[in-house]
């Protein structure tokens, strides 16, 4: 049942994605703009109306709660039980779809509540091998937020964010001296890539790695205020990788044309030939490998029942900034998104080889 619902999830995510997107394709950024913006303005919530994150009704999945969706596993493959010696603390994507608000209720309704566990199912259970899985729910910004800039979408970004900076120093509290893993996934990961530059001392030695994955990050721009390079050898330890994963011929003009240009927080113009892209099958910076090296890709079954891992079935290489995928890629139909971009898909295409990297860096950490 529950891979059932997993893959439901999917199927819903990629038709609502693959619709946006078509809508900006097809008629224009002005019409996708309208439809996506939401309601009103900016409303700053009663200041005693945010997370309690000493509560488990605040938290999506953390140690000690009666389910968990980070404990799932591939069909096939059991779940790892037993203490854990690093902890993660992941941040999910945006999952609100709707137009109602700037930021969503932190127990969203309905799909977009399914959405929620779908991704922290989906993705952080690639960390659950080697450490307890923390996700918090957090006030995150509607999906229009990020088609303007606006004075409204950077108020919602700022309420998302101090939400997870709320949680994040209660996770730190909580882990006393372990090694520390961090994750996000697009509007998680441009949070996460803050919240790395504001908690920069707290992080020294104890980050084993940031997966900053599904949303730009300038080698130049980004990397220096947080302290931290992209990783370049598969055993380095508190380096960054992200990667935004594209099959060919790639059409990135959707994210490039609103990066490209804007300020990181070194002060620095972000521009394309300083994207990072680390490879997550060379665990490399700039890396290129066949698929016969990756560890496991999640592929559903033709009717959507069930999820099962298979390797050596996508190759990736890194060129200007992207992350280009062939091979055998998941039968997705068409809900990749325009461009050949497969952003949902950003951690399932990789799920057995980010496993074997967190596993990796952890050992390396641990024998310094």
């Amino acid at each position: 049942m529950l891979a059932r619902r997993f893959l439901g999830c999917i199927f819903i995510l990629t038709v609502i994605a693959v619709i946006g997107a078509f809508v900006f394709y097809q008629f224009g950024a002005r019409v996708l703009l309208q439809q996506a913006i939401p309601k009103g303005h900016y409303v700053a919530p009663q200041a005693s109306s945010g997370p309690d994150y000493s509560q488990s009704a605040s938290w999506v999945d953390r140690p000690g709660m009666a389910t968990s969706d980070a404990a799932w596993m591939p069909d096939g493959m059991a779940e790892v039980s037993g203490d854990k010696p690093a902890a993660t603390f992941f941040i999910h994507p945006t999952t609100y779809l709707e137009t109602d608000r700037w930021n969503a209720p932190l127990v969203p309704a309905g799909q977009d509540e399914a959405r929620i566990h779908l991704f922290v199912r989906s993705q952080s259970s690639a960390f659950n091998g080697v450490s307890a899985v923390w996700a918090p729910r957090y006030r995150q910004a509607a999906y229009g937020a990020f088609l303007l800039k606006s004075v409204d979408a950077s108020k919602a970004l700022d309420l998302a964010y101090r939400d997870l900076l709320s949680a994040f120093d209660l996770f730190l509290a909580a882990n006393p001296g372990k090694p520390i893993i961090l994750a996000g996934h697009s509007q998680g990961a441009l949070h996460l890539s803050r919240l790395l530059i504001d908690r920069r001392d707290a992080l020294k030695g104890r980050l084993v790695a940031a997966y900053v994955v599904g949303w730009p990050v300038s080698a130049t721009a980004d990397l220096p205020a947080m302290g931290r390079t992209a990783c370049s050898s598969p055993d380095e330890t508190g380096c960054v990788l992200s990667w935004q994963s594209f099959a060919e011929p790639a059409n990135p003009a959707l994210i490039m044309d609103s990066w490209i240009g804007t300020k990181g927080a070194t002060g620095i113009v972000r521009q394309r030939a300083d994207i990072v892209c680390v490879n997550p099958l060379t665990g490399t910076s700039r890396g290129s490998a066949p698929d016969s090296a990756n560890l496991g890709t999640l592929q559903p079954s033709a009717d959507f029942a069930t999820a099962a891992s298979y390797p050596g079935q996508v190759s990736a290489r890194c060129d200007k900034g992207l992350l280009l995928v062939g091979g055998a890629l998941p039968r997705v139909g068409g809900f990749v998104l325009p461009g050949n971009n497969y952003h949902p898909f950003d951690y399932a295409l990789f799920w057995g080889s980010i496993r074997a990297d967190a596993a990796r860096r952890l050992k390396a950490f641990s024998a310094k």
